[in-house]
């Protein structure tokens, strides 16, 4: 990472070797050393120390070895002189050489610089600091895994749609549509070109959050959708609250009173949220509750936070009977443990061994089931939308699917994508929140 540095430093020390005068001085004194003939003078005494360590190791090599080994002395010899004689010359002149140390650390003395210097190391440190955190590595590495995701999704999307037998430019122009102005149409929406092309141009337009129009309309697909997403991102919400504030105390409290009316009553219940279809429950309430009784608004209105009710409530029903069928059924498991035994055995009350023993280990499963029907209810939504005429990213999929519109289509689904991996995100940090065993894991990863 610091290598465009040295790079940057390697370039201003080049600039001031072309005018350094240290390789003049030291041509010079090369030169005037070998034209007195200093080193055939300096050959000789290599000669004769090589001679004399011969015969005091009484050792025998052949003369063209010896001859090898001499002028080798002779030259590093020679070039050791001449280098020191060059440097105090150039010292008598006022002078010294340019070295790439030196101006590596003239440079760094600006303070401008030396500022610079820490941009390319920024990315280290920034990973210095995701290793370094445990519970920071592994959030960044469940947010990477859900861009691998994402990518996935729309690679998958966008390959179906392109392999679907529908023919877009049929479906919008008409059945009167002329050969010409289809390939027009195909021409204009780059659907004439390879699939290796369209899907480059697909996933380059998601990267850089610009879908593109839409085949009908010829609206901003992004900015469409970042009008109807949140509303059905806020509808889900809601249900999801409702359905976690309602379900869990259900589903504890029919797990600690098993096999009586209560038990027996919420299940029977939940049996039937989970039975009754969306369409129908929300069709019975438009009919009871607005038509009969006037209570609430039949359609959706953004400006009337009681029109939210009925579309949330048909929306959470089958997420609240999940959740306590869930519950319930992961407090039976764990209210049976050794451990919950013991803590009875130890004289603790019925409440402690409840929050202090039983809730935390149960929440596990509970919450893995929360975030799968979090993510089913955005991307199932569209038949609530539908009966409660409300603009959401639901109905939207649907209605341009039959077209299909594949920009619209891939930007719903897109959106969908990135909301269920940041709640499985969620999911996972909350896994550590309530199990000390993840955390300890985490920990030692």
């Amino acid at each position: 990472m610091g290598l465009p540095v040295t790079f940057i430093a390697l370039a201003v020390y080049w600039k001031k070797r072309k005018n350094d005068s240290y390789d003049r001085v030291l041509q010079e004194v090369r030169n005037e050393w070998l034209l007195n003939g200093y080193r055939d003078q300096l050959q000789e005494v290599m000669t004769q120390q090589f001679h004399t360590k011969q015969a005091f190791f009484n050792q025998h090599v052949s003369e063209e070895k010896a001859q090898q080994t001499i002028k080798k002395w002779t030259e590093e010899e020679f070039n050791r002189a001449v280098f020191i004689e060059a440097e105090a010359r150039l010292a008598s002149e006022g002078d010294k050489r340019v070295t790439f140390t030196e101006t590596f650390q003239q440079l760094l003395s600006n303070p401008f610089f030396l500022l610079v210097t820490f941009i390319p190391g920024l990315p280290m440190y920034i990973l210095i600091f995701l290793v370094s955190n445990p519970y920071v590595k592994y959030t960044v590495e469940r947010l990477v895994m859900s861009l691998f995701v994402i990518f996935g999704v729309s690679v998958l999307v966008f390959t179906l749609l392109f392999l679907s037998p529908f023919n877009p430019a049929a479906n919008i122009l008409g059945e009167t549509a002329t050969k010409e102005q289809i390939a027009a149409f195909n021409h204009l929406y780059g659907l004439d070109q390879s699939y290796l092309s369209q899907l480059w141009s697909t996933v380059k337009g998601i990267a850089t959050f610009d879908l593109g129009l839409s085949f009908a309309g010829n609206e901003d697909v992004t900015a469409s959708i970042a009008k109807k997403f949140p509303i059905t991102l806020t509808l889900a919400i809601v249900s999801l609250v409702m359905a976690v504030l309602i379900a869990i105390p259900i589903g504890i409290l029919a797990a600690t009173r098993p096999n009586s009316f209560f038990d027996y009553a919420f299940m029977f219940v939940a049996l039937l949220g989970l039975s009754i279809p969306n369409f129908w429950q929300g069709l019975i309430f438009i009919l009871n509750f607005s038509i009969k009784l006037q209570w609430l608004p039949a359609t959706f209105d953004p400006e009337n936070w009681l029109s939210v009710i009925m579309p949330a409530v048909v929306l959470g029903t089958g997420l609240t009977a999940s959740i306590a069928r869930m519950t319930r059924s992961s407090m039976l498991e764990i209210i049976n443990e050794d451990y919950i035994t013991t803590a009875k055995a130890k004289g603790l009350s019925a409440k402690e061994i409840l929050w202090g023993h039983a809730i935390g280990n149960a929440m596990i499963p509970i919450i893995t089931v929360i975030g799968l029907l979090f993510g089913g209810m955005l991307g199932g939504a569209a038949v609530t939308e539908k009966v409660f005429n409300i603009s959401g990213i639901g109905s939207y999929i649907v209605d341009k699917q039959f077209i299909p519109d594949i920009p619209s289509i891939l930007g719903g689904v897109i959106y969908v994508a990135i909301t269920i991996s940041l709640v499985n995100v969620i999911i996972d940090i909350l896994y550590a929140f309530f199990d000390p065993r993840i955390r300890s894991k985490m920990k030692q990863y």
